[in-house]
Formats: structure tokens, sequence, C-alpha cells
């Protein structure tokens, strides 16, 4: 009986984590496996979460990628997204459709952060770095710094 009640607590736990956002399964195991006595019950649940369809690899990218891509570029998305053992696929597909994108998230968020175009290379390099550490990808960041495009955009060529 005891074993059953722990099965019941690790998937309570997990519906409760899952009912606040959606989370990688590698995420729900990290946060149940101080409460399990045994790992492979972690892994009965998430079994039965993921077959009644309440833990999907697919919506947790869906979920990241909207939640971090007004902030952060591609490459930055990428990296959080590898650190989940996610299905390469699903990762694929949601990042071919933030490179579409790419320019304007990040003049977004340069105007945000700064508004105007750098008068001295010390503030250009700053404005620079803080884009690159956002994950943007470095044609983009010049793009953008340099403030030639705030109405073109190459791709739409």
């Amino acid at each position: 009986m005891a074993t059953r009640g722990s099965t019941l607590s690790l998937k309570g736990r997990a519906l409760k984590y899952l009912s606040a956002r959606e989370h990688s399964r590698v995420e729900l195991v990290r946060k149940l496996k101080p409460h399990a006595e045994d790992p492979s019950e972690i892994d009965r649940v998430l079994d039965d979460l993921e077959s009644r369809g309440w833990l999907s690899a697919e919506r947790f990218v869906e979920s990241v990628v909207h939640r971090k891509a007004a902030r952060y570029g591609a490459a930055r998305i990428r990296l959080e997204l590898n650190g989940h053992q996610l299905p390469d696929e699903a990762v694929r597909s949601a990042l071919s459709g933030l490179k579409d994108t790419e320019l304007q998230r990040a003049q977004a968020l340069w105007l945000r952060r700064y508004g105007q175009v750098a008068e001295t290379p010390q503030e250009r390099a700053k404005q620079m770095r803080f884009l690159a550490g956002r994950g943007f990808s470095g044609d983009v960041i010049r793009q953008v710094v340099r403030g030639s495009s705030d109405t073109e955009d190459p791709n739409e060529a």
C-alpha cells in the first residue's frame, strides 16, 4: 500500500508542476527524484502522463519558444532546449520559425534597451555584446546596431 501512495503522490506532484507550466521530462525527473523511493516509479508515472497527453515534448518546446522569443535569439533558445534532451525534430522545427523573425525581434529588443544608434565605438560594442549575449546572430546584430534596417529586411527582397 505504501508504494501505491507514493506513486499517487509522485503523479500528484507531476500534475501540480504541469498545471503551472509545461515541463520537459528531464525537469520532472529532477523535481520528482527527491520524493521517489524507487527511480523506476518516476518513469512509470511520466510514461502514464505522456500516454494521456499531459506531458508533451512538442508543447514544452512551443512553450519555451513563446516565453523566450521576445527576449532571446535562436542560439540562446537552442542552447536551453538542448539541455532538456528533447526530440531533434521538435527543436529544429521551432527554431526554423524563429530564424524568420530574428531581425525583427532583435530590433524590438534593441529599441526597448537603447533606442538610438551608438555614437561611439564603445557604445556600439556595448550594444553588440548585449545582443550577442541574448543569442542573436552576428549578421542580425550588425544590422540592428547599425540602425540601417529599421524598415528593410534583406530576407523579404
